[in-house]
């Protein structure tokens, strides 16, 4: 029997975070797969796609945006922060096959200029997500403390500073967050997690959906933009995005280029 939004709400207060929760089916996460790769046949030698896919691509594709607003997802993210949500980003994590690329230990809300820790993140597998081929991986109860980190800027590792939590980390009590394509896993903003190298021929392409409630407030000069998702916005704390017209328009790229270097600004000068 699947689990009601209620109990998956109750685990991820517990544990920090939940998986596997399937959220649409194999097909039609394969049919976003091949979207995304058709995008990164065509705009793969722009330099706004390439970034974009770790910043905001919900503002350049469509499917993503699409993805972002399923509401098999947003009804459970719905269960734990409140009926209206915004997307503050939604980064794709893709390991090449063989590829030497890890995400050390670390917290999210460290870095993300947040003054509220009222966050989840839902990872939207679009292939196999398995222990070889670098899954997420958790620490169970981890979430109910924030720790300092030093950046390391490692080439290798996918964190925008290469940044790692100080305190030692247990890997035999950590948990892999195992997912079939079209499954996710949410997890708090302050759990403990990280991911290591991709040692399978496939690639692995996973979605990190940052959900925040409306009431979320960014720190004090913070100039960063986030997407309605579900519900209404009455706060306005963030400048509210507008979803993408097309894969790759004009008008769209510019709005991402102003959004993204807002957030960028704030990411590296925490």
């Amino acid at each position: 029997m699947m689990a009601t939004c209620s109990t998956i709400a109750q685990t991820f207060f517990s544990d920090g975070f939940v998986c596997p929760i399937t959220v649409m089916s194999e097909p039609k996460a394969n049919d976003y797969r091949r979207q995304l790769e058709k995008a990164e046949q065509r705009y793969g030698t722009c330099d706004e796609f390439v970034q974009c896919l770790r910043r905001y691509p919900n503002l350049l594709l469509p499917f993503v945006d699409e993805i972002t607003r399923n509401a098999e997802i947003t009804d459970i993210i719905a269960e734990i922060l409140g009926p209206n949500l915004l997307v503050l980003d939604a980064p794709f994590f893709i390991k090449e096959p063989k590829s030497p690329s890890f995400v050390s230990w670390h917290q999210d809300l460290h870095y993300w200029g947040l003054e509220t820790e009222d966050e989840v993140t839902a990872w939207v597998a679009l292939s196999s997500a398995k222990k070889e081929s670098g899954c997420m991986r958790f620490l169970a109860g981890s979430h109910n403390q924030l720790v300092n980190h030093r950046d390391t800027f490692d080439t290798d590792n996918l964190l925008t500073r290469g940044q790692e939590v100080v305190t030692k980390v247990d890997e035999n009590k950590a948990t892999d967050g195992e997912l079939l394509s079209g499954q996710m896993s949410i997890h708090h903003g302050r759990i403990f997690h990280a991911s290591h190298p991709n040692n399978t021929t496939e690639r692995r392409i996973g979605i990190a959906i940052r959900y925040i409630p409306t009431h979320a407030r960014q720190v004090p000069k913070g100039n960063m933009s986030a997407m309605l998702v579900r519900g209404e916005d009455t706060y306005h704390n963030f400048n509210l995005c507008n979803p993408p017209s097309g894969v790759m328009e004009r008008r769209d790229v510019q709005q991402w280029s102003r959004i993204a270097g807002a957030r960028n600004t704030v990411m590296m000068d925490r």
